[in-house]
């Protein structure tokens, strides 16, 4: 075990971006490629990451609850989050790990508080309640034309694989893209916004290229040798190492 690395600072990543982006495809790219670079990763979706945390997915997902009542569905996305806080992303960040998460806080705020009308203060005021302060290092905003994107989804809603969250209507796709902006307008420094027009390859090389200055990285130097993989075993919640 290399005892540099284990004494390098964890660092919190997350991708946000309206439905049909390509956010748990440049997460999976970008895990691969950190370990690359010698980092230890955990890559995470939410909600969800721990046993509880998938249960609380399956109810959030479920195109049969149509009823569910918009307050109801932000509790429940705050309590998964609490959960794999406490559980997975917290003592990952305490052993150096770099932790690469598929939406976060952002992403409740946007669909929640804009999409949902709930309002940006509540949302803002759950969201530190359940990760208890912690935010990301650096968010990568993943912003494509709203025509293509709906394209993509619409093509998951086709072939039965498409969720509730997604299912929609345009008004609500509307005001979270709005939210999304305000949030990216409103804290440059850590929301950076990603060009996701283009082939996965292309996105992907915009997404290193950004991160190369936190992650202290020469994108020229792809020699090191990959580190453990960590990821959340969507069954039991429990770490899993290779």
């Amino acid at each position: 075990m290399d005892s540099n690395a284990d004494s390098m600072p964890g660092i919190f990543l997350t991708l946000e971006g309206d439905d049909g982006v390509g956010k748990s495809t440049q997460a999976d790219l970008l895990a691969s490629w950190l370990e690359q670079q010698g980092r230890t990763v955990l890559r995470v979706h939410e909600p969800g990451g721990t046993r509880l945390g998938e249960k609380i997915r399956a109810l959030l997902l479920d195109k049969e609850d149509d009823a569910m009542a918009p307050l109801a569905e932000l509790l429940l996305f705050e309590a998964a989050r609490a959960q794999v806080m406490d559980e997975v992303i917290e003592p990952a960040l305490a052993r150096g790990e770099v932790v690469v998460c598929d939406r976060f806080t952002d992403s409740t705020l946007a669909y929640q508080g804009y999409g949902r009308e709930l309002g940006a203060g509540l949302v803002r005021s759950t969201n530190d309640l359940a990760c208890g302060g912690r935010y990301p290092d650096r968010t990568l905003l993943l912003a494509l034309d709203p025509d293509v994107a709906r394209n993509r989804v619409e093509g998951r809603s086709t072939d039965g694989t498409g969720d509730r969250m997604e299912s929609a209507g345009e008004a609500f796709r509307a005001r979270l893209r709005s939210g999304f902006e305000a949030i990216a307008a409103s804290e440059p420094g850590r929301v950076h916004v990603i060009d996701a027009d283009g082939s996965v390859d292309e996105v992907h090389g915009r997404i290193c290229s950004d991160l190369a200055d936190l992650l202290d990285l020469n994108l020229r130097d792809q020699t090191k040798s990959p580190r453990r993989h960590v990821s959340c075993s969507v069954d039991s919640g429990v770490e899993e190492r290779s």
